[in-house]
Protein backbone atom coordinates (compact mmCIF):
# COMPACT_ATOMS: atom_id res chain seq x y z
CA UNK A 1 0.00 0.00 0.00
CA UNK A 2 1.36 3.91 -0.74
CA UNK A 3 0.16 6.41 1.76
CA UNK A 4 -0.62 9.81 0.58
CA UNK A 5 -1.26 12.93 2.69
CA UNK A 6 -4.53 14.93 1.44
CA UNK A 7 -4.73 18.61 1.89
CA UNK A 8 -8.56 19.69 1.26
CA UNK A 9 -10.89 23.33 2.04
CA UNK A 10 -15.13 23.13 1.46
CA UNK A 11 -18.19 24.54 1.85
CA UNK A 12 -20.02 22.11 3.95
CA UNK A 13 -23.67 24.05 3.57
CA UNK A 14 -24.77 20.75 1.30
CA UNK A 15 -22.93 17.99 2.92
CA UNK A 16 -24.60 15.85 5.88
CA UNK A 17 -20.45 16.29 7.32
CA UNK A 18 -17.34 14.82 6.65
CA UNK A 19 -17.90 10.97 7.46
CA UNK A 20 -19.18 8.66 4.81
CA UNK A 21 -23.28 7.71 5.53
CA UNK A 22 -25.21 5.32 3.48
CA UNK A 23 -28.15 7.37 2.85
CA UNK A 24 -26.60 11.07 3.31
CA UNK A 25 -24.69 13.30 0.78
CA UNK A 26 -21.11 13.61 2.22
CA UNK A 27 -17.66 15.37 1.88
CA UNK A 28 -15.51 12.17 2.06
CA UNK A 29 -18.37 10.42 0.03
CA UNK A 30 -17.59 12.43 -2.99
CA UNK A 31 -14.04 12.35 -2.36
CA UNK A 32 -13.70 9.05 -2.02
CA UNK A 33 -15.81 8.32 -5.44
CA UNK A 34 -13.81 11.16 -7.40
CA UNK A 35 -10.93 9.36 -6.34
CA UNK A 36 -11.59 5.88 -7.03
CA UNK A 37 -12.05 7.16 -10.52
CA UNK A 38 -8.78 8.58 -11.23
CA UNK A 39 -6.61 6.22 -9.63
CA UNK A 40 -9.10 3.27 -10.95
CA UNK A 41 -9.36 1.17 -7.77
CA UNK A 42 -10.40 1.06 -4.17
CA UNK A 43 -8.60 3.39 -1.50
CA UNK A 44 -8.88 3.78 2.02
CA UNK A 45 -9.40 7.03 3.34
CA UNK A 46 -9.78 8.89 6.73
CA UNK A 47 -9.81 12.00 7.86
CA UNK A 48 -8.84 14.18 10.78
CA UNK A 49 -11.77 15.53 12.16
CA UNK A 50 -15.28 14.59 11.45
CA UNK A 51 -16.84 18.19 10.64
CA UNK A 52 -20.51 18.19 11.14
CA UNK A 53 -23.37 18.60 8.64
CA UNK A 54 -23.38 22.34 7.69
CA UNK A 55 -19.87 22.92 8.98
CA UNK A 56 -17.02 24.21 6.09
CA UNK A 57 -13.22 23.25 6.16
CA UNK A 58 -10.13 25.53 5.65
CA UNK A 59 -7.41 22.94 5.85
CA UNK A 60 -8.95 19.52 6.44
CA UNK A 61 -6.13 16.87 6.44
CA UNK A 62 -6.75 13.51 4.98
CA UNK A 63 -5.21 10.69 4.74
CA UNK A 64 -5.00 8.47 1.22
CA UNK A 65 -4.15 4.82 0.73
CA UNK A 66 -4.09 3.11 -3.01
CA UNK A 67 -2.76 -0.54 -3.59
CA UNK A 68 -0.03 0.65 -6.04
CA UNK A 69 1.85 3.99 -6.01
CA UNK A 70 0.46 7.36 -7.74
CA UNK A 71 2.62 8.04 -11.32
CA UNK A 72 2.05 11.54 -10.52
CA UNK A 73 0.80 12.48 -6.78
CA UNK A 74 1.76 16.04 -7.75
CA UNK A 75 -1.14 16.31 -10.43
CA UNK A 76 -3.68 13.93 -8.89
CA UNK A 77 -4.98 17.02 -7.45
CA UNK A 78 -5.78 18.94 -10.67
CA UNK A 79 -7.27 15.64 -12.13
CA UNK A 80 -9.03 15.16 -8.94
CA UNK A 81 -10.76 18.87 -8.92
CA UNK A 82 -12.24 18.82 -12.41
CA UNK A 83 -14.50 15.97 -10.95
CA UNK A 84 -15.15 17.09 -7.64
CA UNK A 85 -18.36 19.09 -6.86
CA UNK A 86 -17.42 22.91 -7.05
CA UNK A 87 -17.62 23.08 -3.15
CA UNK A 88 -15.22 20.73 -2.57
CA UNK A 89 -11.22 21.48 -3.71
CA UNK A 90 -8.28 19.37 -2.96
CA UNK A 91 -5.28 21.56 -2.20
CA UNK A 92 -2.35 19.06 -2.21
CA UNK A 93 -1.37 15.74 -2.19
CA UNK A 94 2.08 14.76 -1.33
CA UNK A 95 3.59 11.27 -0.55
CA UNK A 96 3.54 10.08 3.01
CA UNK A 97 5.08 7.53 5.57
CA UNK A 98 3.19 4.15 4.59
CA UNK A 99 1.41 4.05 8.33
CA UNK A 100 0.64 7.95 8.35
CA UNK A 101 -3.35 8.27 9.62
CA UNK A 102 -4.89 11.55 9.60
CA UNK A 103 -6.59 11.17 12.57
CA UNK A 104 -4.27 9.45 14.84
CA UNK A 105 -1.63 11.74 14.26
CA UNK A 106 -3.25 14.80 13.93
CA UNK A 107 -1.52 16.73 17.29
CA UNK A 108 -4.05 19.95 17.06
CA UNK A 109 -7.23 20.76 15.49
CA UNK A 110 -8.61 24.04 15.33
CA UNK A 111 -11.98 25.84 14.80
CA UNK A 112 -13.06 29.44 13.41
CA UNK A 113 -16.50 30.95 14.24
CA UNK A 114 -17.25 33.96 12.90
CA UNK A 115 -20.14 35.83 14.91
CA UNK A 116 -21.32 38.43 13.08
CA UNK A 117 -23.32 41.86 14.56
CA UNK A 118 -24.77 42.69 11.68
CA UNK A 119 -27.50 40.75 9.22
CA UNK A 120 -25.47 40.11 5.85
CA UNK A 121 -26.41 39.16 2.51
CA UNK A 122 -23.13 37.60 1.09
CA UNK A 123 -22.04 35.99 4.14
CA UNK A 124 -25.24 34.40 5.52
CA UNK A 125 -23.71 30.77 5.49
CA UNK A 126 -20.44 31.26 6.90
CA UNK A 127 -21.44 33.68 10.18
CA UNK A 128 -23.73 33.49 12.85
CA UNK A 129 -25.42 36.44 13.20
CA UNK A 130 -26.38 37.89 17.01
CA UNK A 131 -28.71 40.50 17.03
CA UNK A 132 -27.77 41.58 20.85
CA UNK A 133 -24.99 43.64 21.29
CA UNK A 134 -21.76 41.97 22.09
CA UNK A 135 -18.95 42.88 24.16
CA UNK A 136 -15.82 41.16 22.65
CA UNK A 137 -13.66 41.84 25.70
CA UNK A 138 -16.45 39.97 28.35
CA UNK A 139 -16.41 36.84 25.54
CA UNK A 140 -12.31 36.98 25.37
CA UNK A 141 -12.24 36.98 28.86
CA UNK A 142 -14.30 33.78 29.38
CA UNK A 143 -12.60 31.90 26.27
CA UNK A 144 -9.10 32.44 28.32
CA UNK A 145 -10.63 30.11 31.07
CA UNK A 146 -10.88 26.84 28.72
CA UNK A 147 -7.22 26.76 27.81
CA UNK A 148 -6.11 24.10 29.44
CA UNK A 149 -7.00 20.35 30.38
CA UNK A 150 -10.60 20.01 31.55
CA UNK A 151 -14.03 17.91 31.48
CA UNK A 152 -16.26 18.96 28.64
CA UNK A 153 -19.06 16.60 29.51
CA UNK A 154 -21.19 19.46 30.11
CA UNK A 155 -20.53 20.79 26.35
CA UNK A 156 -20.74 17.70 24.69
CA UNK A 157 -24.14 15.36 23.41
CA UNK A 158 -24.38 11.90 24.68
CA UNK A 159 -21.19 12.33 26.91
CA UNK A 160 -22.49 8.62 28.50
CA UNK A 161 -21.51 7.16 25.43
CA UNK A 162 -17.94 9.23 25.42
CA UNK A 163 -14.84 6.84 26.58
CA UNK A 164 -12.91 10.24 28.35
CA UNK A 165 -14.74 13.58 28.38
CA UNK A 166 -12.14 15.04 29.29
CA UNK A 167 -10.66 17.40 26.29
CA UNK A 168 -6.57 20.11 26.41
CA UNK A 169 -7.48 23.29 25.26
CA UNK A 170 -4.37 24.76 24.26
CA UNK A 171 -5.63 27.90 23.17
CA UNK A 172 -9.40 29.60 22.83
CA UNK A 173 -9.35 33.30 21.40
CA UNK A 174 -11.78 35.80 20.48
CA UNK A 175 -10.90 38.85 18.02
CA UNK A 176 -12.46 41.56 16.52
CA UNK A 177 -12.51 42.41 12.81
CA UNK A 178 -15.24 45.19 11.37
CA UNK A 179 -18.76 43.86 12.11
CA UNK A 180 -17.43 40.23 12.69
CA UNK A 181 -16.18 38.39 16.68
CA UNK A 182 -13.77 35.94 15.40
CA UNK A 183 -13.94 32.82 18.15
CA UNK A 184 -10.95 30.50 17.59
CA UNK A 185 -10.49 27.29 19.87
CA UNK A 186 -7.27 24.48 19.38
CA UNK A 187 -7.26 21.66 21.08
CA UNK A 188 -5.95 17.96 20.99
CA UNK A 189 -9.49 16.88 19.72
CA UNK A 190 -12.86 17.91 20.30
CA UNK A 191 -16.33 16.52 21.46
CA UNK A 192 -19.56 16.03 19.71
CA UNK A 193 -20.98 19.32 19.29
CA UNK A 194 -18.56 20.82 21.96
CA UNK A 195 -17.64 23.71 19.94
CA UNK A 196 -20.97 24.78 18.97
CA UNK A 197 -21.89 24.96 22.63
CA UNK A 198 -18.54 26.75 23.45
CA UNK A 199 -19.08 29.70 21.02
CA UNK A 200 -22.77 29.80 22.41
CA UNK A 201 -21.36 30.14 25.94
CA UNK A 202 -19.17 32.69 25.21
CA UNK A 203 -21.69 34.84 23.04
CA UNK A 204 -23.98 34.69 26.31
CA UNK A 205 -20.92 35.82 28.15
CA UNK A 206 -20.91 38.71 26.05
CA UNK A 207 -24.17 39.57 25.40
CA UNK A 208 -25.97 42.34 26.91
Amino acid sequence: MSTYRLTLEYEGTRYRGWQEQKNARTVAGELRRVLEEVVGGRVELGGAGRTDAGVHALEQVAHLRTAAPLARPGELAAEVNERLPADIHLLAVTAAAERFHARHHATLRSYLYQVSRRRTALGKRFVWWVRRPLDAHAMAAAAALLAGRHDFAAFCERAEEQTSTLVVVERAEVAESGDLVLVRIAASHFLWKMVRRLVGALVAAGAS
